[in-house]
């Protein structure tokens, strides 16, 4: 019986002797914090999207610098979804910026480009940025979004943190513009499509990284591995109140090696998601993920969006006999606007966000990555399938 197997995870990494040969590495050498394998972590990557890359803590670190280098500052307001984790809107709150959100597209549940245009048009306000994310791995439409900030002079600072393997008309999510203000942020956290533990990338032109980095290292003007290798000088100065977001060489060694199997890991959550589709969309009770023409899935997220009417049950209750199956899952995201912080800071008109609430409520993540075996996949389908026939109308 299904129940009486081992519970499967929401997510596994997928992690091998090369990793931890990697990490052993880095140990043995005795430099452990920022160093050589940033550096190349940062080059490597770069090449793979197609722009310069700066290696830091997290992806939440990697959008608040996004911002800080945009020059986003008090009294802006700066356009994005409630459709997100609450780190895309705190990076703005600490920035002492205002968030203004915009609903969302039914079919991809990325932020509505048409809205977008409406907000920066009609808002009568200090637009200062666009937010977009790139939800579960699909590629927000951003060519009308480039040709807005273009236009409206707006700094793009793109949150990434699914999207690393997606690609929009061909060109690599993390590709900026030449002559915009544009960053795209990325994150290694341990469910990512390439992971570190923790960790984030950002990227954007040299100028600006450069700007970042000094940023990233409590705004010293030379790092540790400049300072203290053989043959550095000691002194230093201090050029603004920075943080401590620096990347250090233990977690590069490990994105390196998931970064020359990306590829590869890509391609199984492909084919997982491809099984996923070819399983459910014939079910009426199901409404399966798109990916839109012209683009490249990263399939970070598998949504799957339950068609309630046709159900005799909730989402929460269709989760509970998942997770009674032994299948691990997940809801991607509690909606901004439903947190008790920006409830209670903001005065949201719940007519606002009608497709985000909607569509809120009828989705779940079910569990995709390169670990997943064929088996898997199999067992995951077989339980979604007996929910669905116990409970349909």
């Amino acid at each position: 019986m299904i129940g009486e197997q081992e519970p499967m995870p929401f997510h596994r990494p997928l992690l091998g002797e090369e990793e931890v040969k990697e990490v052993i590495a880095v140990l043995e050498s005795g430099w452990l914090t920022t160093g050589a394998r940033v550096v190349a972590f940062e080059r490597e990557f770069g090449d793979v999207i197609g722009s310069s890359a700066l290696a830091l803590s997290s992806g939440t670190a990697a959008l608040h610098l996004g911002l800080i280098v945009a020059g986003v500052g008090p009294g802006d307001v700066v356009v994005t979804t409630p459709y997100t984790f609450c780190s895309t809107v705190h990076v703005i709150e600490q920035v002492g910026a205002r968030p203004l959100f915009v609903d969302v597209e039914r079919d991809t549940l990325n932020i509505d480009v048409s809205a977008v245009a409406a907000a920066v048009e009609d808002s009568g306000e200090a637009v200062k940025a666009v937010l977009p994310v790139h939800i579960a791995g699909q590629p927000c439409d951003m060519d009308p979004m480039l040709e807005l900030a273009k236009t409206h002079g707006l700094a793009l600072v793109e949150d990434a943190a699914h999207a690393f393997g997606a690609a929009h008309r061909g060109r690599p999510v993390g590709q900026v513009e030449p002559g915009l203000v544009h960053t795209v942020a990325f994150s290694f956290y341990a469910t990512k499509n390439i992971t570190t533990g923790e960790g984030g990338m950002l990227s954007g032109e040299p100028a600006l990284l450069e700007e970042a980095r000094r940023w990233s290292l409590h705004g010293i003007s030379r790092d540790a591995w400049h300072r203290n290798n053989v043959g550095g000088a000691w002194r230093y100065d201090v050029l603004c109140a920075g943080f401590k977001y620096n990347m250090p060489d233990l977690l590069a060694a490990l994105g390196r090696v998931q970064l020359g199997r990306s590829d590869d890991m890509l391609r199984r959550r492909h084919e997982v998601a491809h099984a996923y589709t070819a399983a459910f969309g014939e079910l009426p009770e199901l409404d399966v993920p798109i990916a839109r023409p012209g683009t490249r899935h990263a399939w970070h997220m598998y949504l799957l969006r339950l068609v309630l009417p046709r159900l005799s049950v909730t989402r929460d209750e269709f989760i509970a006999e998942l997770n009674a199956a032994g299948i691990g899952t997940s809801v991607h995201f509690i909606p901004i606007h439903h947190l008790r912080y920006y409830r209670d800071r903001y005065d949201f008109d719940g007519a606002d966000f009608s497709v985000t609430d909607a569509e809120f409520e009828r989705v779940l993540s079910l569990p995709i990555y390169p670990a997943m075996t064929d088996g898997d996949v199999e067992r995951v389908v077989a339980a979604v399938r007996s929910v669905v026939r116990r409970h349909r109308r």
